[in-house]
């Protein structure tokens, strides 16, 4: 049995995290934490008391972070110091915010993906191998996501573009970026040369999409050594 603690317990995501996690028997649910001052605290979900106080971390294996808090560092120190394995699925962060996910990961196993999904991990597999290989076609991303999403370029097709230049060593200028509605996550790459067109898409139907992979990695992460890893390393790449 895997012992879990969510970190923002209450968001959507959150709360998708833990309604998998009751249905799934190697997983056990014994912490949850909120911001300070949200309106839930001290309530219960799921036979556990929401709480602010990270020291309720102590009993779990691996904490799932999903919260759109910038600042990691609090997070990150509990990690260190309880020592414990931290999955973060949060998107948008900086360069700056990865750079202390990767110095905390010296000393903590830590799993960071800017897309928990395995679908949207194996289509990186499949642009990364279409871009070696079509190094002169023309290439445009296209993203949607809900109306709520507060990073654009959504980090999936940052990552995406990552891949094609590190491929191609050309950059990548057109990527469109729609928030419509309530669309859960839609990309698409498209790769096009006078003779022919390439479509590569993924569309998520569900937020369960992202629950279940993080929940896939935070059972792959659990007893791993200290180190930066991400989703590619849970398929076996």
């Amino acid at each position: 049995m895997i012992n879990i603690a969510v970190i923002g317990c209450c968001g959507k995501m959150g709360k998708r995290v833990i309604a998998l996690i009751t249905k799934d028997k190697e997983l056990k649910l014994t912490a949850a934490l909120e911001r300070e001052g949200h309106p839930e605290l001290n309530t219960m979900i799921e036979g556990v008391s929401i709480s602010d106080d990270l020291n309720s971390l102590k009993n779990a294996d691996v904490m799932i972070d999903f919260t759109p808090m910038p600042d990691k560092r609090e997070l990150l120190d509990a990690a260190l110091r309880f020592k414990k394995s931290l999955v973060i699925g949060t998107t948008g962060l900086n360069p700056e915010q990865v750079k202390e996910i990767e110095k905390s990961a010296a000393g903590a196993a830590i799993l960071y993906s800017p897309n928990m999904s395995v679908g949207v991990n194996l289509l990186f597999n499949l642009v990364r191998e279409a871009a070696a290989k079509l190094k002169n076609y023309n290439v445009r991303i296209k993203e949607a996501h809900h109306i709520h999403k507060k990073d654009s370029p959504s980090g999936t097709a940052k990552k995406i573009a990552d891949i094609i230049t590190e491929k191609t060593k050309k950059q990548v200028t057109d990527i469109e970026a729609i928030r419509e509605g309530e669309i859960i996550g839609d990309h698409e790459v498209t790769f096009e040369s006078d003779l022919d067109t390439i479509v590569l898409r993924h569309c998520a139907k569900t937020r369960d999409i992202f629950a279940k992979g993080a929940l896939d990695a935070a059972k792959w992460l659990f007893g791993k050594p200290a180190g930066l890893y991400c989703m590619q390393d849970v398929l076996g790449r």
